[in-house]
C-alpha cells in the first residue's frame, strides 16, 4: 500500500482524534492546535515537521516515524515512543507535558528537552547521551541501565537516579541535584 503523502501543509485546528491516520507521510508540516487524542499514527511518518498546541495523548505510535520534529507547548500524555519507528528518530520538545510517556529502549543522542513536564516517564535502556533537559520537571521518572552521559541535569528537578545502575560519565548536573543521585541510600542531608 502506498502512503497518502502531504508536504508544506499546514493544518490549524484540525481534529484527528480517535481517527485512522496509517499509512500516512507529512513532511515539512506544521500542525497548530490540532488534536490527535487516540489517534492510531501506525507506520505514519513525519518528516521535519512543527507541531504548536497540539494534543497526542494517548495516540497508537507503533512503528510511527518522528524524523526531525519539534513540538512546541504540546501535550503528550501516555505516548509511547519507544514503539515509534528508531529509523531517523529524533525529537525536540518545548513546554511539552509527557507526563507518563515512556521512551524504553529508544536511541534518541542529543535531544533537547525545553521547560517541560516529565513526570513518571520512563527512560530505561534508553541512549540519552549529549541530551539536554533544561527546566524540565522529572519527578518519578525511571532511569535504568539508561545512558545518561554527557546529558546536563543542571536546571532538572525532582529527578532520582541510581548513578551504579545508570552511565552517568560526563552527565553535568547542579549542586542541588546532586541530592537526586543519593536517594538510594535513604541519608539525610542539610
Amino acid at each position: 500500500m502506498q502512503a497518502t503523502l502531504f508536504d508544506e501543509k499546514k493544518f490549524e485546528n484540525t481534529d484527528f482524534s480517535d481517527k485512522e491516520l496509517c499509512d500516512f507521510e507529512f513532511s515539512d508540516c506544521q500542525f497548530i492546535n490540532c488534536n490527535f487524542t487516540n489517534t492510531n499514527l501506525r507506520t505514519t511518518d513525519f518528516i521535519d515537521c512543527q507541531f504548536t498546541g497540539c494534543n497526542f495523548s494517548n495516540a497508537n505510535t507503533d512503528n510511527t516515524g518522528f524524523k526531525n520534529n519539534v513540538f512546541t507547548g504540546c501535550k503528550m500524555m501516555g505516548l509511547n515512543f519507544g514503539a515509534a519507528s528508531n529509523f531517523l528518530f529524533a525529537v525536540t520538545f518545548n513546554n511539552c507535558i509527557l507526563d507518563l510517556s515512556t521512551f524504553f529502549k529508544k536511541k534518541m543522542k542529543k535531544t533537547k528537552f525545553e521547560s517541560c513536564s516529565l513526570k513518571e516517564v520512563d527512560f530505561e535502556d534508553a541512549d540519552l547521551c549529549q541530551s539536554v533537559f533544561n527546566n524540565c520537571d522529572l519527578l518519578n521518572a525511571s532511569f535504568v541501565k539508561t545512558n545518561l552521559e554527557k546529558v546536563d541535569l543542571r536546571t532538572a528537578y525532582n529527578y532520582t537516579l541510581d548513578p551504579e545502575a545508570n552511565k552517568i560519565k560526563k552527565a553535568r548536573f547542579s549542586s542541588q541535584g546532586v541530592v537526586g543521585l543519593l536517594a538510594k541510600y535513604d541519608i539525610e542531608i542539610e
